[in-house]
């Protein structure tokens, strides 16, 4: 994805003080002795969950019509995700590979044709989402148990220790307003944005919600027909947010010793454990599967598998962030 470039003046007076911080020799994330932890989120089915017959007609789900309408279908109205998609085509998977998808179910466009408009149609998405208000966003998505009052003890008792962020296929504009929507960054747990992040391009309207992660707009592939790159895309992305991460941190990285991404999916456990065989040495791979999306706590341990002290550690727990173990599960407690 190219730099876009914006006037937005929240935007150049955080590349400023940025700029100005790191000229000072200081960096945004100050870790202690003991080592470091990044904690990765999934969102939908992991901090959010979607709520009765609105969540079909939700904000997200109108926007990949509306971007793929726009873009390539001269303004027709197209189908929802969820009636043209089958559900694991379109559930744990990124935003890119639903747009690209879609446009083959609804308009018979492969992605020959349609990927070199992506990322025009995530930008039709984030505009569409920009202009609504937070109301409209969390309609049909709520927060689920335990996340704020988890989010809210790692932002005040770990902060030296942990770092947050997202790993999502969500547009990264479309992660920070709902995030904000649903009340998530009021928690301030989530870490601000890499230099990188702030550099590579800007939401007009979110540019003051930023926050550390790798998202959907990050990368895609553009497979649309190998399922496996529902787990492999967001492995891409796990990898961008430890980078992120590291490029932060006072050492350069070196004292980040462990990586725990959480998430509800199948594609979530499978990334986790694609990223470990590929992490830095050093670094062990925590997985907390949650149990609270459309996934059993036995579907997610099948997939996890067997535990490599050090290298590949996952938990699945039933009760996701509501669980009262969920801080150990990390491997923070």
């Amino acid at each position: 994805m190219k730099v876009v470039s914006s006037s937005t003046p929240p935007y150049y007076a955080l590349i400023i003080v940025y700029s100005l911080l790191c000229n000072c020799g200081l960096t945004i994330l100050h870790q202690t002795c003991h080592g470091f932890t990044l904690v990765t989120f999934d969102v939908d089915g992991t901090l959010v969950r979607s709520t009765g017959e609105k969540a079909e007609a939700g904000a997200h789900s109108r926007a990949f019509s509306h971007a793929v309408g726009n873009v390539l279908g001269n303004n027709q109205e197209i189908m929802p995700v969820a009636k043209a998609l089958p559900n694991n085509k379109f559930q744990g998977s990124t935003d890119g590979l639903i747009l690209l998808r879609l446009a083959r179910a609804t308009l018979d466009i492969e992605p020959s044709e349609s990927f070199p408009k992506l990322e025009e149609m995530m930008d039709v998405m984030y505009q569409y989402i920009s202009e609504l208000q937070d109301e409209d966003i969390a309609s049909g998505i709520s927060v689920l148990p335990g996340v704020i009052d988890v989010l809210s003890v790692l932002a005040t008792r770990y902060r030296d220790s942990v770092a947050c962020g997202l790993v999502t296929g969500n547009v990264e504009g479309i992660a920070r307003r709902k995030m904000q929507a649903v009340g998530v960054t009021a928690t301030n747990a989530l870490a601000p944005p890499s230099k990188e992040q702030l550099e590579r391009r800007t939401w007009p309207g979110a540019d003051h919600l930023g926050f550390l992660g790798g998202f959907g707009s990050d990368y895609c592939s553009g497979n649309i027909d190998d399922d496996d790159r529902n787990h492999l895309d967001r492995a891409e992305q796990i990898a961008i947010a430890v980078r992120r991460c590291q490029s932060m941190m006072e050492d350069g990285g070196d004292g980040l010793l462990r990586v725990v991404h959480v998430g509800d999916a199948p594609a979530d456990v499978l990334a986790a454990k694609a990223y470990s065989s590929v992490a830095p040495v050093g670094i062990c791979v925590g997985m907390v599967g949650v149990a609270t999306g459309s996934y059993s706590v036995e579907q997610l341990e099948e997939l996890a598998g067997q535990t490599v002290s050090g290298r590949w550690e996952p938990v699945i727990l039933e009760k996701g962030m509501a669980d009262p173990n969920f801080l150990s599960a990390c491997g923070i407690e």
